[in-house]
């Protein structure tokens, strides 16, 4: 069924509203903590949870990051195709409403990322978990929505077949 019409199109631009809230919360954040904390710094909350300002020349847990250079564009212009591919998925699919939260959720932390990736060539990262000395790699919002999206894909594949099959979740 062609999405025509107001409501198709209120209902898409929703979701491209989500991706940019998504993008404009990472970079107030992002702002913020470069505002308040110098490189390295440290502010320990709980046992388990501290805000920490680094960054991140490469892609998820500083894969690449040692590359010399290229992964930056490389990066980004994948998370700029990928973010196409959403926008159409977004339109095509916009009644789908799990769907699109996950697909809005990943374009806009991709996007988020992308902006420091452009502006500054690497990306700010500041929250960090560990359970005693055992420390996750520092992380940002944008990655939080990313990650948060794909949980979301991976449960709304689950819950869409159960429905097509007659089942209730």
């Amino acid at each position: 069924m062609p999405n025509t019409g107001a409501g198709s199109a209120s209902r898409y631009i929703g979701w491209l509203a989500v991706a940019l809230l998504v993008i404009l919360l990472d970079q107030v954040s992002k702002i913020t903590i470069v505002s308040n904390l110098h490189d390295y710094q440290l502010i320990r909350y709980t046992s388990f949870f501290d805000l920490v300002l680094v960054y991140n020349t490469g892609a998820a847990f500083s894969f690449l990051a040692q590359a010399g250079g290229w992964q930056m564009l490389f990066f980004s212009a994948l998370a700029l195709v990928i973010s196409v591919i959403i926008a159409i998925a977004l339109w095509r699919h916009q009644h789908q409403s799990r769907f699109c939260m996950a697909l809005a959720g990943i374009m806009g932390g991709a996007l988020g990322n992308v902006i420091d990736r452009l502006r500054l060539g690497k990306v700010i990262d500041f929250l960090q978990l560990h359970i005693g000395t055992h420390y996750w790699p520092a992380f940002n919002i944008a990655d939080c929505a990313i990650v948060g999206g794909a949980m979301l894909l991976v449960l709304d594949s689950f819950l869409s077949k159960s429905d097509k099959h007659g089942n209730t979740p």
